[in-house]
């Protein structure tokens, strides 16, 4: 059985400046019948829970620390029983939504996840935060890049522990080396390729 991608949109509350934004998040499923990795837990675990549908879930993966991102991560693990991969360098936003729980596991540079039968390998690419991170699906010709790269270019750098000039640095060396063709599945908004951001960034 062939290895699939599921996305599940999940709306709810953005938090930045003591001041609430409404937003839908983008949550990736990796897996097959059996099976499923999880890609970021936004808002609330339900919908997301309705997704997997009974499957075994391997793993939590956290794209970055951002409140839209994990506010669901402790509900989805106690639901699942997985673990949650989480980038160090995020450490203080994790605290600051989730100030009396613990991520699992360390997501570092390099890190391989095996589920159905392909693999995601993690690219730390900072900027949008420090621990921002990206999940690379050869196989799948996909790369799944939280908030670091989206349809029309990279993400927001307006927060607190983000950098312009470092998200650029990410992008050119970490993303911008893979296939044109690589699929580019956001935490927000609609798929691109790395090829269209390659163009609109050189415009």
């Amino acid at each position: 059985m062939a290895p699939r991608i599921d996305k599940v949109v999940v709306p709810g509350v953005f938090s930045l400046d003591g001041q609430d934004f409404d937003v839908e998040n983008n949550v990736w499923l990796v897996g097959d019948d059996d099976e499923v990795l999880v890609i970021d837990a936004p808002h609330d675990a339900a919908p997301i829970v309705e997704a997997i549908g009974g499957r075994r879930v391997t793993a939590i993966v956290l794209t970055h620390g951002h409140n839209d991102h994990i506010t669901a991560a402790p509900a989805l693990r106690e639901a699942t029983g997985a673990p949650i991969w989480f980038h160090s360098a995020d450490r203080m936003l994790w605290d600051m939504t989730h100030p009396d729980a613990e991520p699992d596991r360390e997501l570092a540079p390099g890190t391989r996840f095996a589920v159905a039968g392909t693999e995601l390998v993690a690219l730390h690419t900072p900027g949008h935060s420090p621990g921002s991170t990206c999940l690379h699906a050869p196989d799948l010709t996909t790369v799944f890049t939280g908030d670091t790269l989206f349809n029309g270019g990279p993400g927001a750098t307006g927060r607190s522990f983000s950098d312009h000039p470092t998200i650029l640095a990410s992008i050119r060396s970490q993303l911008f080396s893979l296939h044109g063709d690589t699929v580019v599945r956001t935490g927000h908004g609609d798929d691109t390729t790395i090829a269209a951001e390659l163009r609109s960034m050189d415009d």
